[in-house]
């Protein structure tokens, strides 16, 4: 999605072309000399600071939101990165708008090598478009130089079992930190994973994630609507009902693998009862770590890992020569969740009628010390 490696020839040409923000616009392409847009008349510097020089995304894609690598003119950005990333809501949707507000908030309380940064307050700004009631609502953030894992894949074949068990880590590790901060990304895909020149990973596009709020545990456990986020061949079949959980993660990021190692998009693999059959289309990969992959996707949330610590701890320091499968035979299985779980109502049911019995004794005691003062008397 942030890739830079398309645009960098453009903007070294002469005659630099920079774009006009207006989603409905018939021709967006502008010469870096105009002030407005000489299609529809919308300023081509917005906030007075940013100039739109490559769109990050096909203009004609018809999503709900475009992304654009820009240029930041302003003073902040004068001893600083000048080339940023700015986010255009193109509708304003309720729902929509919530999500747009919330990833803003989420990556300014965020600190991690792996995810996106905010740096100033007046990143998140709405723009209002001349002749026209319409207001795009923008977001700046930190542009990751380098390519997605999508297109890295596409590029340069399937991963060797080696980079994959890097990667591996190094997305569990991001995980962890967004896990341990009681949030869940629901959209994770090889095309919202940025790799920088340097090896890092960083984990993009956190308009789809949520909190794990007891608020959000109450609608699950009453079955209350909640909004849904579905990327066919990534989404677990929890997270299109609105029941997402931590371990919804795990099995995205499964499937992710199973691209990264075999370059087939998960919708090209056969499935059966809810199990993806890919191993044959990566022969190559030891069966330790393909063990961990199906490990990471099973159908049920359940049979997958408890949380990431123990994903982390068993991956640790580990090669594909040292690597061992996951232990399965400790996953919870659903069985034994009901149990446990009637075990606990039991527990509470007990202490309370334990309690009451004992509020009920002490008002019998009452009234006997009463009419025993008054025989005394």
């Amino acid at each position: 999605m942030q890739s830079s490696s398309t645009p960098q020839g453009q903007r070294s040409s002469p005659n630099r072309v920079i774009y006009c923000i207006n989603p409905e616009c018939k021709q967006r392409e502008n010469p870096d000399n105009l002030e407005c847009c000489q299609a529809c008349g919308t300023p081509l510097l917005i906030e007075n600071r940013y100039r739109l020089i490559f769109p990050l995304r096909p203009l004609s894609e018809g999503g709900q939101a475009e992304v654009f690598e820009v240029e930041d003119l302003g003073v902040e950005a004068a001893t600083g990165e000048r080339n940023k990333v700015l986010k255009v809501l193109e509708k304003n949707d309720e729902t929509l708008v919530r999500l747009f507000k919330q990833e803003a908030e989420i990556l300014r309380k965020l600190d991690h090598q792996g995810i996106p940064k905010i740096q100033l307050e007046d990143n998140s700004f709405a723009v209002s478009l001349p002749r026209t009631s319409k207001r795009l609502r923008c977001l700046v953030m930190e542009k990751i130089e380098g390519e997605n894992l999508q297109d890295w894949v596409e590029e340069n074949g399937p991963v060797s079992q080696e980079k994959a068990l890097d990667w591996l880590k190094q997305l569990v590790e991001i995980l962890d930190y967004l896990h341990q901060h009681q949030y869940f990304h629901r959209d994770i895909k090889p095309s919202n994973i940025m790799r920088r020149p340097n090896g890092q990973l960083v984990l993009i596009d956190f308009g789809t994630v949520r909190e794990m709020t007891q608020t959000y545990i109450v609608k699950i456990a009453s079955n209350r609507e909640i909004t849904g986020v579905y990327s066919a061949g990534y989404t677990p079949v929890e997270v299109i009902q609105g029941k997402a959980c931590l371990q919804s993660d795990f099995y995205a990021l499964g499937r992710t693998f199973v691209y990264l190692l075999t370059g087939k998009p998960p919708w090209e693999l056969p499935e059966e009862s809810g199990q993806l059959n890919w191993r044959e289309s990566a022969p190559q990969v030891l069966r330790p770590l393909a063990d961990w992959i199906d490990y990471l996707m099973a159908s049920s949330p359940d049979q997958r890992p408890l949380n990431t610590s123990f994903i982390v701890e068993r991956l640790k320091g580990k090669t594909i020569k040292t690597l061992r499968s996951p232990p399965i035979e400790n996953r919870p299985s659903t069985r034994l969740l009901i149990i446990l779980n009637f075990v606990l109502f039991s527990i509470v049911l007990v202490s309370g009628l334990l309690w009451f019995q004992r509020q009920q004794e002490n008002q019998w005691q009452v009234p006997r010390q009463e009419n025993s003062q008054i025989r005394n008397y």
